[in-house]
């Protein structure tokens, strides 16, 4: 009976070793970065001499001393991956704005930062930039645009910021067409597998089938690294962008994705 005893001891020790060492099964549900293709980094663009600029700032570095943008992180990326400044008396330096509506431009390919769900925007940067006019005393609206066309749409005024999944343009930035705030979030545009597929490098990606988006981001993201574009096999473009790929993967309709390092930090979260 003793001699039992300590074997289940000692199976159960061994278990627990494994557990803490592998992640108790969670191994083989994560998704990890095969090779990344991209990468950028999402700011925010306002026009240049626009005091908006001012107020949103004060605004984001309050809710970050808060504890507001550490919240959202922790909701939509598992961990804090934004770089925003931190200020208790922000707003209080420069004032409270008049009441207005703020048009802010997003990119709604950019899960999880901006996208739509059931006829609505959400995602990160949704949420964020809400909770920044509700400390301004603003409203919020919220207008689609293509990333090429920050500069159009700021100019026309279609939009006062563009934010939401932003990779600006570093020519127009250059010739000062309008002013960023940021980078608050580093992004890798990637080919990614589920940890336990033995896909672990690109020349374990020979024949396999890829799900990525159909934006003209993701293609040219591809074109970056013509070997790996010549090792894969079929190649499915889905419209749904990161969504759709993920569910391809989680279903194994498809071996590997491409996608977005911020949207690994999700998946990899829920």
């Amino acid at each position: 009976m003793k001699k039992m005893i300590c074997l289940l001891l000692a199976l159960t020790l061994c278990v627990g070793l494994c557990c803490g060492l592998s992640g108790c099964g969670r191994s083989g549900y994560g998704v990890k970065t095969i090779v990344t293709l991209v990468e950028q980094d999402y700011s925010l663009a306002f026009r240049t001499d626009d005091l908006q600029y001012y107020y949103v700032v004060a605004a984001l570095e309050q809710l970050n001393y808060n504890g507001r943008v550490k919240e959202l992180t922790m909701k939509w990326f598992g961990e804090d991956i934004t770089t925003f400044g931190k200020s208790a008396d922000a707003l209080e330096r420069i004032g409270m704005p008049e009441p207005k509506t703020f048009i802010i431009g997003v990119d709604i390919n950019s899960f999880p930062l901006a996208y739509v769900s059931n006829g609505l925007y959400w995602g990160f940067d949704i949420e964020l930039a809400s909770s920044v006019c509700e400390l301004l005393g603003w409203e919020l609206a919220i207008h689609t645009i293509e990333k090429e066309d920050v500069a159009v749409e700021l100019a026309s005024g279609n939009i006062d910021c563009a934010w939401g999944g932003i990779a600006l343009n570093e020519n127009e930035l250059a010739k000062e067409k309008y002013v960023a705030y940021g980078p608050y979030v580093h992004n890798d545009i990637v080919i990614a597998a589920r940890d336990n597929s033995g896909l672990w490098n690109t020349l374990k990606l020979n024949n396999k089938n890829m799900a990525m988006p159909t934006t003209p981001e993701a293609t040219a993201a591809l074109e970056t690294n013509p070997k790996v574009a010549k090792r894969l096999g079929q190649i499915t473009r889905l419209v749904g962008g990161s969504i759709d790929c993920f569910s391809y993967l989680y279903s194994g309709k498809c071996d590997a994705i491409l996608t977005d390092s911020t949207a690994l930090y999700y998946y990899n979260s829920h």
